[in-house]
């Protein structure tokens, strides 16, 4: 166990959410590791990485069960996420779809439910469904994912769209097109920030430059790529099925990563110098 208090994110509440939390893309789709995937959740609700991510569509709905069965007994201490398909997200289905995810999560509210991408439904729809969900004490908080600037921009101005809690995306140190004006909009706008694929999954691994960092901060590369994430004042979200892979991620919210160390960091992986397309995994 870790004895430093986890570092936390502000939602627009003010409501401070842990800055590390657990994703769940893939997992509860292997019944040969089933045991071990809830063993991994549970753990991290152990260590403190209380934020579970996961959603309707992972798995068609597998993960959701997983994650259910994995906080049985313990949901009061899980900041729980699901999100929405754009397909069923005009007012009815995104009701209709929020219920069926609190069926496969054994439970009656969401912490924070996220329209996963934009799609052919308009932005006034979906609202309108997160709006019901909240009257009804189904969701506490609404966001989205995958949502760039313009997107943002456009939802915030419609009625009750200035609520947005949350817009997760793909970020971490290959990735960093978010800093050009997503990531400035968001911190001005109150919105906060949640990265998915924080080491991409895996890739990053292998980098040299990583490796060499980690190995002077005796640290693992896993541990360093999140680390740097959190300490853009981004929540992260790392995907693991494995226990001793949890205990590795949570390492990274103990890690400070010193300013010359950032600096060797942005020369391996430049910040943009131009405004570029919002990527999605």
């Amino acid at each position: 166990m870790t004895t430093e208090a986890m570092r936390t994110v502000a939602l627009p509440t003010e409501e401070e959410i842990p800055a590390l939390g657990q994703g769940t893309w893939h997992l509860g789709e292997d019944p040969t590791r089933r045991s071990q995937e809830i063993a991994a959740l549970r753990l991290g609700l152990d260590l403190g990485m209380t934020v579970v991510d996961t959603a309707e569509m992972y798995g068609d709905g597998a993960s959701e069960e997983l994650v259910g069965e994995a906080i049985e007994g313990r949901r009061e201490e899980v900041f729980l996420v699901s999100k929405v398909l754009p397909g069923h997200a005009d007012r009815k289905g995104t009701v209709s779809a929020c219920e069926g995810s609190l069926r496969r999560l054994r439970t009656d509210q969401l912490d924070l439910y996220l329209l996963h991408w934009r799609g052919r439904h308009p932005l006034d729809e979906t609202l309108a469904g997160f709006i019901d969900l909240v009257a009804a004490g189904k969701i506490r908080h609404w966001g989205v994912s995958n949502l760039d600037v313009a997107d943002l921009i456009e939802l915030t101005a419609l009625p009750g769209g200035d609520a947005v809690a949350v817009d997760q995306v793909l970020y971490n140190l290959a990735r960093r097109g978010i800093e050009w004006n997503l990531l400035p909009w968001c911190r001005e706008s109150g919105v906060a920030v949640m990265a998915y694929s924080p080491i991409e999954q895996g890739r990053l691994l292998e980098d040299e430059a990583l490796q060499d960092v980690a190995l002077d901060l005796g640290a693992t590369p896993a541990q360093v790529a999140l680390a740097w994430v959190l300490e853009q004042e981004v929540a992260a979200i790392p995907r693991s099925g494995r226990p001793d892979h949890v205990r590795e991620n949570r390492g990274a919210a103990d890690l400070r990563l010193p300013p010359e160390v950032l600096t060797v960091l942005d020369a391996a992986f430049p910040p943009p110098s131009e405004p570029l397309p919002l990527e999605v995994l």
